[in-house]
């Protein structure tokens, strides 16, 4: 996911990734350490002028990838190479298939000097409350007074700075070089402003926290690389192809358009193609999202990764294995997450003229009194370090992540699985929100809506005797709407007697004995293969239509149509209550069975029978339009589109491990009332990091004041700045007794 929704877990990452060419074209770079959008922003001012300008460069940071486009200017990779590894990141020509293991690699470094910056952090802790007693613990926030700090527990401390900020200075350093500050500049003058003036504990904190999120952003991007990974799984790796001698498998990409192959019964079809001969239902939700499968026959087109049925078919390849409609899902995922605008968090654009504002002024402070105004440099130097403590961001730092993190733990408990901080606060601003049909409004379970009888409509003898004949032909079938048939029959109180000698009609129905009459059930159509009519109150209703009849004509029918979910009209009307002000279902169904449910539920704007890229292209619309646009779905067809809006929602239990994975938010229960709880609970996480920037950077400014003035003391400041870090820290844990209704 070049992602416009990258995982992101601390401040790092300021938004999105804009690029300046498709992704793939060009010299493309395996880029370790490239996570986030900060990375982005580094390699753009360290890259850019080596190719002739920024705009040359593409990134896809899901894959950790960085592609030169075609410029006039002649840099050659080892150049290129040299420049990456001089921001603490390590460039390599890209090679897919050890792009994983690098990535891998990454992660495991970040994990190691985490786990060390934590360990050194604790070993300095327990040594001071070993050391002064069980109150060292609250005495360690004010320092050691007049005593120096043991050198074991100094040591320990610094280890942990070390451990903590070696991944991140060379890109400081970077930042410095090119006047441009980010966070991670402002991470390491906070470490060593504090390390200045002796408060090696806070040093340890603010840089154990920040290696703490930086690690999980980097495994929030890494699962989401997995799941586009998984796509690859569905098509199967070989086709088995008809040759002049007979059959063989060979690699599915080694198919030549126009070849034959065999797909039998429950396998996974492995190239686009038409059926040249043989009768199957296909299940093809991997791809349309259809609830029920559809039947194939001569001239109907298949697709790679559906799962066919029973039947036996000959499929003619129509496309090679790199350009099947499952090649192209996998593709969109990729270039609809490298189109986004980059929109930077508000704490890192506040970074880059805070943290030149605060070193200027503290230089200020330092010389103009004693150069104008006659004052003592040795008093002045004190205030200078005064405004340095108390600018360092530790409140602003350490209380984001804090809430992030307890609003991560509130909202499991509620059942709903937040993939990054960036997301815990996005369905704040919830404006238009796009929902799949099947499986997300709807069970994706066909159920019995209607049964007719030919003699009378209404007549409940003749319905029941119709849903009986029916299941006692489906009895030993497993196909989903003989299940629901049975279903029916079962709440009905009916005794279903297995009809004798039943066959399947492929493509067709499903023909037996019962009571020593000929019975038989199907499609419309193969009623008028028998030579019967089938009544127009029949066809007229909405879903899939089975009919049952016997020698002498048509019985009845039964409708079936893909269950609603008991609360979707009261989740669609809780959250027009809230606010959002668009909500659109698209769909791949038909247009009748998409209008009914939409009907039910309350929703107005509908476009079905949408392939995975209608559905990419709905959404681009809803985004130009909107500001925060969301996309609910549960499987592979809904990917792409749920990559392209500014965040995803799945349906965690039945969704697709590649649509749970795209997504930035699972409903782990599938339980839609969670849509408008998780927007409740993300404005007051929201409302809450707000509260602690405000308040952070009040109790900032009004000792920046007295340090100018000359009265704030040293005691005063470290005091003002641990107590508004403990002081927001305790404002965002309250985010833990959040409602998980």
């Amino acid at each position: 996911m070049p992602h416009d929704h990258v995982h992101k877990s601390g401040e790092c990452c300021g938004g999105d990734i804009l690029p300046s060419g498709p992704i793939g074209e060009g010299r493309s770079f395996q880029v370790s350490g490239l996570d986030c959008a900060e990375e982005v922003s580094i390699l753009n001012r360290v890259v850019g002028p080596l190719v002739g300008g920024a705009e040359h460069l593409a990134f896809d940071v899901i894959n950790a990838k960085m592609v030169v486009l075609n410029t006039a200017v002649n840099a050659t990779d080892r150049d290129i190479i040299q420049v990456v590894a001089a921001t603490g990141m390590k460039a390599t020509i890209w090679d897919s298939a050890t792009a994983e293991k690098d990535a891998a690699a990454h992660l495991a470094r970040q994990k190691r000097f985490t786990m060390l910056s934590g360990l050194f952090w604790a070993l300095g802790f327990g040594y001071h409350i070993v050391e002064r007693g069980a109150f060292g613990a609250v005495q360690i926030f004010s320092g050691h007074g007049d005593t120096a700090m043991p050198l074991a527990e100094m040591g320990s401390f610094l280890l942990a700075v070390v451990f903590g900020v070696w991944l991140v200075a060379p890109k400081a350093w970077a930042s410095a070089r090119h006047l441009s500050p980010d966070m991670n500049l402002l991470m390491i003058v906070a470490v060593a402003g504090a390390i200045g003036i002796g408060e090696y504990f806070e040093a340890a904190t603010v840089a154990m926290f920040f290696a703490l999120s930086l690690a999980l952003e980097s495994w929030s991007v890494g699962r989401a690389r997995n799941a586009v990974a998984a796509l690859l799984n569905l098509a199967p790796p070989t086709a088995r192809v008809v040759t002049d001698t007979g059959e063989r498998d060979v690699p599915a990409e080694a198919v030549s358009v126009g070849q034959i192959f065999i797909v039998r019964g429950g396998d996974r079809i492995p190239l686009d193609g038409n059926v040249v001969d043989g009768v199957s239902d296909v299940d093809q939700a991997p791809i349309t999202g259809e609830s029920v499968p559809v039947t194939k026959e001569k001239d109907d087109e298949v697709f790679a990764g559906t799962i066919n049925g029973s039947g036996t078919l000959q499929v003619k390849a129509t496309k090679p294995a790199s350009d099947t409609v499952l090649s192209r899902i996998i593709r969109m995922v990729g270039s609809a997450q490298s189109r986004r605008a980059e929109v930077e968090q508000w704490v890192t654009k506040f970074a880059r003229i805070y943290t030149p504002a605060v070193m200027v002024l503290a230089v200020s402070i330092f010389l103009v009194p004693p150069m104008l105004f006659g004052g003592l440099w040795g008093d002045w130097f004190y205030n200078a370090l005064v405004l340095l403590v108390i600018a360092c961001p530790c409140a602003l730092v350490i209380s984001t992540p804090v809430s992030i993190v307890a609003g991560l733990a509130s909202s499991a408990r509620a059942g709903v699985l937040i993939k990054g901080g960036a997301f815990v606060e996005a369905p704040a601003g919830l404006q238009a929100l796009a929902l799949d049909k099947t499986g997300t409004l709807t069970k994706g379970q066909p159920e019995v809506v209607e049964v007719f009888a030919v003699k009378g409509l209404s007549d409940t003898v003749l319905n029941e005797t119709v849903l009986k004949a029916a299941a006692s032909l489906e009895v030993r079938s497993s196909h989903p709407l003989a299940r629901a048939i049975l279903d029916k029959a079962k709440q009905c109180g009916l005794d279903v007697i297995a009809a004798q000698d039943t066959q399947t009609v492929p493509g067709r129905g499903v023909k037996g004995m019962l009571n020593g009459s000929n019975v038989w059930l199907g499609s419309d159509r193969y009623a008028r293969e028998l030579g019967f009519i089938v009544p127009a109150a029949f066809s007229a209703s909405n879903g899939t239509l089975v009919v049952v009849g016997d020698n002498a004509g048509i019985l009845g029918a039964i409708a079936l149509r893909d269950a609603i979910r008991p609360d979707a009209k009261d989740v669609i009307d809780r959250l027009k209550a809230q606010g959002v002000a668009k909500i659109v279902m698209l769909t791949g169904d038909n247009k009748a069975s998409a209008n009914a449910v939409a009907q039910q539920v309350g929703i107005d704007d509908v476009q079905a029978e949408l392939l995975p890229e209608d559905k990419v292209a709905a959404i681009e619309a809803l985004v130009a339009r909107y500001g925060s646009v969301a996309m609910v779905g549960d499987g592979v067809n809904d990917a792409p589109a749920m990559a392209r809006a500014h965040f995803a929602i799945a349906m965690g239990a039945i969704g697709s491990d590649a649509a749970i994975e795209t997504a930035d938010i699972a409903l782990m229960s599938d339980d839609l009332s969670k849509l408008p709880w998780l927007i409740g609970h993300s404005r007051r996480t929201l409302g809450i990091i707000r509260q602690n920037i405000a308040f952070s950077l009040l109790v900032k400014a009004v000792f920046v004041a007295m340090t100018a003035l000359g009265y704030a003391t040293m005691w005063g400041a470290i005091a003002a700045d641990v107590g508004v870090s403990l002081l927001v820290v305790g404002n965002a844990l309250r985010l833990l007794r959040a409602d998980a209704a």
